[in-house]
């Protein structure tokens, strides 16, 4: 690992991307996106404030979640300035993302407790979806899996089973 001097305040792309173990290409894209930024050297070389890690620590945990990056990127515009986010603003943050978290966790909740009796009505389960999905009224939503995924079929959908 290339030793950065402790007092250092940039960090070039390749110091970035050693130090948050994230790709040069994924740094470029995360920059693109707007969820990070840094400042161009007289030679156009990258250079990225050193609490550019804590903010593309930031992404990266928020990825493992399963936010979506637009979702990220708009908590983290809430933040004053090019300041990172620290303890408070990530409990404030994920506090607004509980309830996604929630619902995503009953969407594979439900998944797992379907998934050895139906795909969702793909239809791989011909002998049990005349029950279940009668004249194949769920084919009329549309294309895909209707019963699993909660946020194309809410429970409270009439062509839908509730778990």
């Amino acid at each position: 690992m290339t030793k950065v001097a402790w007092n250092s305040k940039e960090l070039t792309v390749g110091q970035l991307a050693e130090r948050s173990g994230v790709a040069v290409s994924a740094l470029h894209f995360y920059e693109a996106k707007g969820l990070i930024s840094s400042r161009r050297t007289a030679g156009n070389q990258r250079r990225y404030h050193r609490d550019t890690l804590r903010r593309v620590a930031f992404i990266r945990l928020s990825q493992r979640l399963g936010i979506p990056l637009k979702t990220i990127k708009d908590a983290l515009d809430e933040l004053p300035g090019e300041r990172t986010p620290n303890r408070e603003d990530w409990a404030r943050l994920s506090a607004a993302w509980r309830s996604e978290l929630d619902d995503r966790i009953i969407q594979l909740q439900r998944l797992r407790d379907d998934l050895t009796d139906c795909i969702g009505c793909g239809c791989l389960s011909l002998d049990r979806c005349a029950l279940a999905n009668p004249y194949d009224r769920l084919g009329e939503e549309g294309p895909g899996a209707r019963r699993i995924d909660t946020r194309l079929c809410p429970p409270q959908s009439a062509g839908c089973l509730t778990p």
